[in-house]
């Protein structure tokens, strides 16, 4: 019998929504809100929905296309790399596999030089906490509170945020235990920096003496989702001495951070400090294919040399996703993004600064390179947030995500979290899009503004 079901290229784009809602997951959310935009096409900056409306990538959809939509040189490596080989198994070796190890070396910080290639940010968090274990003999990792990881359960009892609570208790059996996030505009511990001689590092030591066996430290250098917090110059130098007296290996999570965003290629670069392990993925390959990284020491490497590399997955170094990461690097070298995000960060530093100005319910902005955070607030004395991460997991209703609806409405979109706005457009922005974007936000803070106490 004929089914009545139209194919997949008949479909609507109401169908195609609906579809969606009725069979899939949306994940970190109420399922009963959920009914998702059907995207038909995205190039540069742009993306456009099923009715033909474009909307303004202002966050690079999940901060990780940062050569925009749609570049051609990666959209061709990817069936370049399928005419060639398109799966073998992690046991070989590949041309793809090689020649991205090459690049890695030219732009990863230096000694990071043994990889595991996975298939996501999580994967190779994973990876990097199992490698930490087997090389230390220990078992605990520290995390910090505003933090994301993740959301494998290993992944997920090192994320901080409340992403993490519903997988309690078994989310937070994974050896894992907490420290304050370093943020100086709202300091978690209650000191004020410069004064403060970076008692949030010293916190993390106190730690590592009270805790029995500590593996790993994980960071995210600057901290992505949970409002872009970027450390006071003293912090990972004073955070490099510490691990390293206690024989502590310390994980870089650049998953967010890295390739360029912050005007780096990574962002420990800006600090001059080299982590034990550097884990990435989204825009190592642009988001066009899922590719996950965890770089290594030569230290670390040599302790499988005559010990047993216990993990891997079918998926690992996967042919179809290494080649498309070869032409992101050549594409990002072409194109000097890394530079162009250091040049413009200025320039958007002064438009949120504007903003800031005329807007109280702005409490802070902050960020580096293409990367900003503005977090609004009910009073900029207290520094009271509008919300809470409470509200967000039981659902109440967030003054971000009503500004986020309402730019949405005006063609821009924007990753809102709990109590900020998270500001990541692809590298390849122009300054008329930026200024596009923060207009229709200033446009719209009105609405926080009318609720500052």
């Amino acid at each position: 019998m004929m089914s009545d079901t139209p194919t997949s290229t008949e479909l609507t784009p109401e169908q195609i929504s609906s579809l969606t809602r009725q069979t899939n997951y949306g994940t970190w959310r109420f399922q009963k809100t959920w009914k998702p935009l059907p995207v038909m096409d995205a190039e540069g900056c742009w993306f456009t929905d099923g009715a033909g409306k474009k909307y303004l990538d202002f966050s690079s959809q999940l901060m990780c296309v940062n050569l925009g939509h749609k570049n051609p040189r990666v959209v061709e490596s990817i069936a370049e790399q399928a005419r060639e080989l398109a799966f073998v198994g992690p046991v070989y070796a590949t041309r793809a596999r090689a020649r991205l190890s090459q690049k890695l070396l030219e732009v990863l910080p230096e000694g990071l030089n043994k990889f595991f290639f996975a298939t996501s940010g999580t994967e190779a968090n994973e990876a990097a906490f199992k490698i930490a274990r087997m090389v230390t003999g220990k078992t605990k990792i520290i995390s910090r509170y505003r933090s994301y990881h993740g959301s494998t359960m290993g992944t997920i009892a090192a994320t901080g945020d409340p992403r993490r609570w519903a997988m309690e208790p078994g989310g937070k059996g994974g050896g894992v235990v907490f420290a304050p996030e370093t943020n100086c505009y709202d300091c978690p511990i209650k000191h004020t920096y410069p004064n403060c001689n970076i008692a949030c590092a010293d916190y993390i030591e106190h730690m590592i003496r009270n805790e029995s066996d500590v593996a790993a430290i994980i960071v995210e250098p600057v901290v992505g989702t949970n409002g872009v917090l970027v450390p006071p110059p003293e912090y990972f130098p004073k955070l490099r001495e510490i691990c390293d007296r206690h024989g502590v290996l310390l994980i870089a999570d650049e998953v967010m951070a890295g390739w360029g965003r912050t005007g780096k290629w990574f962002s420990m670069d800006h600090w001059g400090v080299k982590p034990d392990i550097l884990v990435t993925a989204k825009g190592i390959t642009s988001a066009y294919v899922p590719l996950g990284l965890c770089a290594t020491t030569k230290k670390i490497a040599e302790y499988f040399e005559d010990h047993y590399f216990s993990h891997g997955h079918t998926y690992e170094a996967h042919p179809l996703t290494l080649g498309p990461a070869v032409a992101t690097i050549e594409e990002m070298q072409r194109l000097k993004l890394v530079e162009r995000a250091a040049e413009m960060e200025p320039y958007v530093r002064e438009k949120l600064m504007a903003l800031k100005e005329k807007h109280p319910s702005i409490g802070d902005v902050r960020g580096l390179g293409l990367f900003f955070a503005v977090e609004l607030v009910k009073n900029r004395k207290t520094k009271q947030p509008f919300n809470t991460m409470r509200d967000k997991v039981e659902g109440k209703a967030l003054v971000v995500d009503q500004i986020a609806a309402k730019m949405m409405a005006d063609g821009v979109t924007i990753q809102a979290w709990v109590s900020h706005f998270v500001i990541a457009p692809p590298l390849i922005v122009t300054k008329e899009e930026l200024d596009l974007g923060i207009d229709v936000l200033d446009r719209h803070l009105a609405i926080a503004d009318a609720l500052v106490e």
